[in-house]
């Protein structure tokens, strides 16, 4: 473990936790990937449990006494260290619970490799606020979904942000984008679709009809518009989360997580 302690603030090395911005990152090995930044012990610790390769990490210098276990996972890579106040400097805001970790990118995988024995996936449609994408990834994993599809303007889920919010869950559930013929695709997966929708002909989000639906897509649209019209006119079922007190809609993130809870009731497997 190599200990570099930050003396000067413009050091090239350090310009992928301070002056990158997430585009830079994506494509920083371009046209072999790229890279994202992992914050707090907890998610960088998923992170690793899922294989994925450190880099180099920037950590308070009172950090380094208690995180040993941590320290000796990441291997032979730089540790640059600092007093929060440098660090504050350096990055322009206070950097959660003292430790940023850069870390490679995973490969890419394709819809059909993650969804091949998932009973109950999550596609997210258009949703570009990165809080809304890690929320959800969390709930997700938190409430038995088994693979989380994205179309191509959705926030990346390893924005410094959703990964961020997610907690690390965006490295335990498998997730991977998805065309734009995405409704043609995940029927040709097997799936039927359930489009979360103010619509008149909507059922509600608890109705015994969708427990038994051997494999389902919960489809999720942005914030302020929802889902595309052409993607709720294709979808097998509308479904709706009774509200009361006036009340016409949720946060996309919240509408999720009752989805998930309420349609992810059944023990029914794939054989």
């Amino acid at each position: 473990m190599s200990f570099i302690e930050i003396k000067d603030l413009q050091a090239p090395e350090l310009k992928v936790f301070t002056e990158l911005n997430e585009p830079q990152l994506l494509h920083y090995y371009e046209p072999n990937g790229g890279i994202f930044i992992a914050e707090s012990a907890n998610v960088i610790e998923r992170a690793l449990d899922a294989g994925l390769e450190p880099i180099s990490m920037l950590l308070e210098t009172r950090m380094i006494e208690g995180q040993e276990k941590l320290l000796q996972r990441l291997g032979d890579i730089p540790v640059y260290t600092a007093e929060l106040s440098v660090l504050i400097d350096l990055t322009g805001y206070t950097v959660t619970r003292g430790v940023l970790c850069a870390m490679k990118r995973p490969d890419r995988r394709t819809p059909k490799e993650v969804c091949q024995n998932a009973r109950r996936v999550v596609l997210l449609e258009e949703i570009t606020n990165p809080t809304n994408v890690g929320a959800i990834f969390r709930s997700a994993a938190a409430l038995s979904m088994d693979a989380v599809l994205l179309t191509r303007r959705c926030s990346d889920p390893l924005y410094r942000r959703a990964i961020r919010v997610s907690m690390g869950t965006v490295f335990q559930i498998p997730w991977a984008y998805i065309g734009e013929e995405h409704m043609k695709e995940l029927k040709g997966l097997g799936f039927q679709t359930a489009a979360m929708a103010l619509c008149e002909n909507s059922i509600p989000v608890d109705a015994p009809e969708l427990k038994e639906i051997p494999r389902l897509a919960i489809l999720l649209g942005a914030e302020s518009t929802g889902l595309l019209p052409e993607t709720i006119a294709a979808s097998d079922y509308r479904v709706q989360i009774p509200m009361s007190h006036g009340v016409d809609s949720l946060n996309v993130a919240a509408a999720g997580a009752i989805a998930f809870w309420e349609m992810g009731k059944t023990e029914k497997r794939l054989t």
